[in-house]
């Protein structure tokens, strides 16, 4: 599959607003479900200020897409194991009783032949109503949920979310918009990529670009499946995944170091960072975050490939279930690293479900200074 993209940069589905909004309660309880071709996730969250609180939270590896690439269609297992998830989830949205909630599904369901018939099965069984959201929106959440990581003297943004099937960037440039408004800025592109409403009195944060890559930790690890050699199929991933960036207009442009940030959301981000910190037990207030420059991400991937297996299963920041998809995950970041060398990657422990959340509470008018975000 070629990477998608739309003809303009704008191009990007209305949000719904309702005619009348009725008077928003600041205590209500807000849920956003997320599921991946890998992983099954939810956050239960309330209203604080210009941020959230959250609740409670679910997150369960039920590897969705496994066999997908090979199939196309999702295989009984996979769909069963996912449906047990979502138990559980629809037991948490009962409990706390609520009643706004978003549960998107993504690259999985978007490929799958049988997508509409597990998304059936799974309302029957569950009685929740997941929608599939297309890979423009899904971009467009993964930068809302980072704005509060973007540094003031950032210019040019690259806003990376490496998921399970698919990886999203998105190019932003923020060279026009004063300082202290540029988070805001970030945060107001909720209501698309192309700026709408009222005329701003500072330009607004322009996107450049944005591509949608079939390829995640999973899918991509997939396709090498029959590549024995461990440093080999890390190479090889590697390099097939800079070639799908190729239609990506910034690929082709030489940045300067200065005023460019890389945004890094997942799973192997985070991993990484785990890593180079040395945690024996991930803390995530010690990640999200955290600024590492090319050279401490390439050792702490050097030192991936020198455990090998067997020793990445026995590393307490990876463990069994991630130690193949890591490797996957660090050949789509060194490929990342190898077009845009910087010293200003902010690691990201959060994403679409947060992104999820901050369009919703911002759409309701509960977050402080929503009007003006």
């Amino acid at each position: 599959m070629t990477p998608k993209r739309p003809v303009r940069a704008g191009a990007l589905p209305k949000p719904v607003e309702s005619a009348e909004r009725a008077s928003p309660d600041p205590n209500a309880l807000y849920a956003a479900l997320d599921l991946g071709t890998n992983s099954c996730r939810m956050l239960i969250a309330r209203p604080n200020g210009a941020q959230f609180t959250v609740v409670d939270s679910f997150s369960k590896s039920v590897q969705l897409g496994e066999g997908l690439e090979s199939t196309g269609c999702l295989s009984r297992a996979a769909m069963h194991r996912t449906v047990q998830a979502l138990k559980v989830c629809q037991s948490k949205l009962k409990r706390h009783k609520v009643t706004k909630m978003r549960l998107v599904a993504t690259e999985a369901c978007r490929r799958a032949h049988n997508a509409r018939q597990f998304l059936q099965q799974a309302r029957r069984e569950t009685g929740l109503q997941l929608e599939i959201i297309t890979p423009e929106e899904e971009a467009r959440l993964a930068v809302v949920s980072c704005a509060p990581l973007v540094s003031a003297r950032t210019q040019q943004l690259l806003v990376v979310d490496i998921g399970g099937g698919s990886t999203e960037l998105v190019w932003i440039d923020l060279a026009q918009v004063p300082r202290r408004e540029r988070s805001r800025a970030i945060m107001r592109l909720h209501q698309g990529f192309t700026p709408r409403g009222p005329r701003l009195r500072y330009p607004p944060a322009k996107v450049v670009d944005w591509i949608s890559v079939p390829l995640g930790v999973a899918t991509l690890r997939e396709q090498f499946s029959d590549v024995e050699d461990d440093s080999a199929r890390f190479a090889l991933m590697s390099w097939f995944f800079e070639e799908n960036l190729a239609e990506f207009a910034p690929y082709a442009r030489e940045q300067a170091r200065q005023g460019f940030q890389i945004v890094g959301t997942s799973g192997t981000v985070t991993t990484v960072a785990a890593s180079h910190l040395g945690l024996k037990r991930y803390d995530r207030t010690k990640v999200d975050g955290l600024r590492m420059n090319s050279d401490q991400i390439n050792k702490v991937i050097d030192n991936y490939l020198a455990l090998g297996p067997d020793g990445r299963r026995k590393d307490p920041r990876i463990g069994n279930d991630r130690q193949t998809l890591i490797m996957s995950g660090a050949a789509i970041l060194q490929a990342l690293l190898r077009c845009w060398p910087t010293d200003r990657l902010s690691v990201a422990d959060r994403g679409l479900r947060e992104g999820l959340l901050y369009a919703q509470m911002s759409a309701d008018g509960v977050l402080k200074d929503s009007e003006t975000v």
